[in-house]
């Protein structure tokens, strides 16, 4: 692979670039990788356009520089590489290396969003509910967390959570909100936890259960949610020791199966 790139094949220099970024088969040097990178983006090969501008943004084998990340992902964007887009989108978002610019943001992750990337999912329909670029629509927001949470994104089954919930973009449904928060809560997302806690604390699209509450409290607890301590505390006043002790060793073996 190393005579082919150092003869010149774009595809090669590529792959070289990812050995060296990996430390696969070579020790890892990511000024190496940089090299090798440029060598194939300049030649246009997406993948290493979209990797040469990783590396920019995260200053590996390089200082860090936004602007350059932009160039970089902005020509592996126009090449249809749907996960430069979507960082294309983020940092419109968040103006690092451009100016911010909501509209620029919507159009990249729209781009990324229609070729099924999860994460610009999730962006869009976070920009449609708060009206980022785009006009507020929050049914459009829920076609997008759709997409996104059947792929399996926390945050997007969260939000569907909410906007079930809340019944907005949809007709209200607690038994659907209960079930995006379960399926977040299961990945580890502490705002579903809490959220699933409060269901089934109310017995809404779920049946009333202080063990599960306590336990889904406590695992919430666990990584620093807001108000979980002081409501698993309050719930834990009308529960008998057993249960307790059930919801507790319920939060540890979830805890086991589940390392942070």
């Amino acid at each position: 692979m190393r005579k082919a790139a150092e003869q010149g094949f774009a595809g090669a220099q590529a792959n070289l670039g990812i050995a060296y970024e990996n430390g696969k088969g070579v020790p890892q040097d990511y000024a190496e990788a940089l090299k090798w990178y440029r060598k194939a983006a300049i030649q246009g090969i997406a993948e290493a356009q979209h990797n040469l501008g990783v590396m920019y943004d995260n200053g590996q084998g390089v200082p860090q520089d936004f602007a350059e990340a932009v160039k970089w992902w902005r020509l592996a964007a126009e090449q249809g590489v749907a996960v430069a887009q979507s960082n294309l989108g983020g940092i419109y978002s968040q103006g690092k290396g451009v100016p911010q610019d909501n509209a620029e943001a919507a159009k990249w992750h729209r781009k990324a969003a229609e070729q099924g990337h999860p994460g610009s999912q999730y962006n869009l329909g976070f920009m449609y509910e708060s009206g980022l670029g785009v006009p507020q629509d929050y049914a459009e927001a829920v076609k997008w967390w759709h997409l996104a949470a059947e792929q399996g994104d926390a945050s997007a089954q969260n939000s569907l959570g909410i906007m079930y919930n809340s019944g907005q973009g949809v007709p209200q449904d607690d038994p659907k909100a209960a079930k995006w928060w379960r399926m977040a809560a299961e990945q580890g997302h502490a705002g579903s936890q809490y959220n699933l806690g409060l269901m089934s604390h109310y017995g809404r699209g779920m049946p009333q259960n202080n063990v599960e509450v306590y336990k889904w409290w406590t695992l919430a607890a666990d990584q620093g949610f807001k108000g979980s301590i002081e409501n698993r505390d309050i719930v834990a006043d009308v529960m008998t020791p057993d249960q307790i002790a059930e919801a507790q060793r319920m939060a540890r073996e979830w805890m086991a199966k589940h390392p942070q």
